[in-house]
């Protein structure tokens, strides 16, 4: 195993940390825009840097199937690929193992798959899921696991977790030592303290280079899912990154990072951003809404993006509703600056002993709720 993780403060359980790679560091807690299959959709990879990114999350799935992923080793990897020359973490398809349930059969050996493409059959085991990570140059891999939904039975969930330990285990020993390359582990268990917990030291036995709680924000409550980390993340080592996968609004991102949790990745940035949702410090705005169209004000008076400092809300109203792909591109954009902005203010606060004033002041703004132009 050879990434390095450093600690380099605590207050309470929110953590200050910092993981390096072989494409560079990624300052903790860190937030990862979603690159399903080599691209946010979009914008330039510079675009994404800008916005304050540090590592971009890739699909092993989706990538396998196209563009495939020995095409992508013999034209130099994914970074060069893509034109990302930072840090990339590549999802091992588990999710695709429940969200692709009427495409796939699953046994000991892996998954089969049809492809959602053109229904042609693929496998994927342990051992190529690792394989496949490998050749697209991923500077973290995920284990293969097997996600399930929310609610599930217990012996269903037993069932699951069991597996992708016997699973884990066979990824440990497929994965390529080498410096600035890791694998983390997945603790799946639903939402039953015993089974995280299993999954937790069965994992910790084997070893990685960081720990990710898998099988949430699949369908339960957010308190739901507060109280799985409350019970989930103390069973891990404390001196490695812990990731939340699939996680989640800005309220999510900060609650759990008072959890003590360290990375997380989803698309809600950026299909908002295509849907005309936008965040902002007082909450989600709906940039097609009417009361836009004649407001000079920009997204959001306080944020840094392009965006904000170019257009307004009337214009950005207006390309949504004139239907031009510009209007989702500029609120994709802000977005994933406000998403990094939330994540830098919570390591500055981490770092001065003041996140739960950060987490007062946040919680405040949002329910405040959007200012009527009349009312700024």
């Amino acid at each position: 195993m050879s990434l390095d993780f450093e600690l380099l403060g605590q207050d309470g359980a929110a953590r200050r940390g910092r993981l390096h790679t072989a494409h560079g560091t990624i300052d903790t807690p860190a937030f990862m825009p979603v690159g399903t299959v080599g691209t946010v959709k979009g914008l330039m990879p510079e675009q994404v840097a800008a916005s304050g990114a540090q590592v971009l999350l890739g699909n092993t799935y989706h990538l396998m199937l196209r563009p495939g992923a020995e095409r992508v080793a013999r034209l130099g990897g994914l970074h060069r690929f893509m034109g990302w020359d930072r840090p990339i973490l590549t999802d091992s398809g588990g999710f695709q193992v429940m969200s692709l349930a009427k495409l796939r059969s699953i046994d000991e050996r892996g998954v089969e798959f049809k492809s959602h493409l053109d229904g042609s059959t693929h496998d994927l085991t342990p051992e190529r899921s690792v394989e496949i990570q490998d050749l697209l140059d991923s500077n973290i891999t995920m284990q293969l696991d097997e996600c399930i939904g929310y609610p599930a039975p217990a012996g269903e969930a037993e069932r699951a977790m069991q597996l992708s330990l016997r699973w884990a285990e066979r990824c440990r020993q497929a994965f390529r030592d080498r410096a600035g390359y890791g694998l983390f582990g997945i603790v799946q268990g639903s939402v039953d303290e015993t089974l995280r917990q299993q999954s937790a030291e069965g994992l910790t036995a084997i070893g990685f280079d960081g720990y990710a709680i898998g099988g949430l924000a699949v369908g339960e409550p957010q308190a739901t899912m507060l109280k799985v980390l409350n019970f989930t993340l103390p069973a891990l080592p404390s001196d490695k990154p812990r990731y939340l996968m699939g996680v989640g609004t800005p309220d999510d991102l900060v609650k759990a990072v008072l959890e003590g949790v360290d990375m997380f990745d989803c698309v809600m940035p950026t299909r908002s951003g295509r849907t005309a949702r936008g965040y902002t410090r007082r909450g989600v705005i709906n940039m097609r809404n009417a009361r836009h169209r004649d407001d000079p004000r920009p997204i959001d008076p306080g944020c840094a993006c392009p965006a904000c400092g170019t257009w307004s809300r009337a214009y950005v109203h207006h390309l949504f509703r004139a239907e031009e792909m510009l209007g989702p591109i500029l609120l994709t954009l802000h977005n994933l600056y406000y998403y990094q902005e939330v994540m830098a203010g919570l390591r500055r606060a981490i770092e001065i002993g003041g996140v739960q004033d950060f987490a007062a002041r946040f919680f405040e703004e949002q329910a405040q709720g959007d200012i009527p132009p009349h009312e700024s």
